[in-house]
Formats: structure tokens, sequence, C-alpha cells
């Protein structure tokens, strides 16, 4: 079985929070949602980075090669120029998963009809899980509470660490064992 204690990274795509300029909210929430939900050890590795698809790239890249088992993005999927984030994702995975970027769409809809412009994906770069969320609190933990129950049995698909989850909050689903 794989080392239990999860790294998890955790990249807030902004050109203004990179720069100082704006506090990065998003980051924070995921890593808030993380503590809030995971009952298995686990070390976050957070980065702010600008909406350069090169620098994304190479963040994404580098935290999988360090043994991050999941990677959380925020920021950069909407419609705008400087929106890059699912390109790169998409360029750094080699399996995609857009189910998880479907199931936070119609999770999102629900809230706000803008929802419809998000292009968040999710794919597989090395062993790390690769999860695009939106960039606002309140959608990030409504996005997470909708895929998290998934994200336990895809790491252990990947041979990641095996994470448990408080199940007041979020019921993790595995298949039974025949």
């Amino acid at each position: 079985m794989p080392d239990q204690h999860a790294k998890i990274g955790i990249v807030t795509v902004s050109d203004r929070a990179s720069r100082g300029e704006y506090q990065d909210l998003g980051g924070p929430a995921i890593a808030d949602y993380l503590k809030a939900v995971l009952t298995s050890p686990w070390t976050p590795l957070a980065k702010i980075i600008p909406d350069e698809q090169p620098v994304i790239e190479q963040t994404l890249r580098e935290l999988a090669a360090q043994g991050c088992c999941l990677i959380v993005t925020t920021g950069g999927t909407g419609p705008a120029k400087r929106d890059v984030t699912p390109e790169a994702t998409v360029s750094v995975c080699h399996k995609l998963l857009p189910g998880f970027g479907e199931l936070m769409r119609k999770v999102s809809l629900e809230k706000v009809p803008t929802a419809i412009l998000s292009r968040q994906t999710a794919g597989v770069c090395g062993k790390a899980l690769v999860v695009n969320v939106p960039g606002q609190p309140r959608a990030i933990r409504e996005c997470l509470d909708a895929i998290f129950p998934a994200i336990p049995y895809c790491i252990d698909l990947l041979d990641g660490p095996y994470l448990t989850t408080d199940e007041t909050k979020v019921v993790a689903f595995r298949p039974k064992k025949k």
C-alpha cells in the first residue's frame, strides 16, 4: 500500500494575486475545505501563479513530480483572454476526466446562470489527479462538495494514498469488494 501521508497541491491562478495586488481567497478556501473534510494525514503545497499557460503547465508538472496525489487549481477557468487553466491542464494530463467539469457546471448552474461560462476540467498528470475549480470561495465549496465523493477512489486507482473523510461532511464512495 502506498505512503498514507498525502501531498495535495493547491494552485491559485491569478495575475493580480501573484503580484500581491489582490488577496488570494481561492487557495485558502480550498485548504479550509480539505482541512474540514479529510481525516487522513495530508500536507498542502500551495502556489500562487500568474495566468500564463507555460507557468501553469510547469507548476502542475512540478507538483505531480513532487508526489502530490491531488492538485486543485482555482482561477482561470472562464472565457476571458487570460483564462488558460483548462488548456494548461489538458496539455499536461495524459488522461482527461471530463465528468468532474460536467458535474461542477451542473451544480453551479443550479445557483447562477453564468456557470455555463465555466470551463473547469480534470485529468491525470503522472500519478496526480488535477481538478480545476472556480475562483469564488462559495462556488469552490459547492463544487468540491459535488465531486469530492469520487476523489478518494480515483486516487486509489492511481495508486495514491488512502484518503479518508469526515463522513458527516463528505462520504467517499468506494465500490463494495466482492
